[in-house]
């Protein structure tokens, strides 16, 4: 475990979650807002009381980050919704270039291709392959 200077009082173990789904508690969350000085990671801006916040990974969960503090900034909402949407974008490219290069791919569903038990004749009658 590391140790995590509190900017409060005495240094602190780092939270690390048990599983990626974990919540992050609340004194969590608290020390992250006021290690960052309660400025936004993504745009400078800072927090206000009433403005929506959120814990932001640094380096996504999906993209082989870590739930763990320190991998944690706060985040305006409004900066933070479309940081995620483009980082599940970059992963759903990496996973389907991944894909085709394994080939794997799924089958054609379409009724009469190649895949299909069924074929249908010139003169219009469906037949089985």
């Amino acid at each position: 475990m590391t140790k995590i200077k509190n900017p409060i009082g005495r240094a602190t173990e780092e939270w690390i979650g048990s599983s990626p789904d974990a919540k992050v508690p609340d004194r969590v969350r608290l020390r992250v807002f006021e290690r960052h000085n309660g400025i936004c990671y993504l745009s400078g801006i800072k927090i206000l009381p009433g403005m929506d916040w959120d814990i932001e990974h640094v380096v996504p969960l999906c993209m082989g980050g870590e739930h763990r503090e320190s991998n944690m900034r706060p985040a305006l909402r409004k900066y933070h919704k479309p940081k995620t949407a483009k980082d599940r974008k970059a992963k759903a490219k990496s996973d389907r270039i991944r894909k085709k290069h394994l080939g794997i791919r799924k089958p054609s569903r379409m009724p009469g291709s190649r895949n299909s038990k069924f074929k249908r004749k010139l003169d219009g009658t469906v037949v089985e392959r």
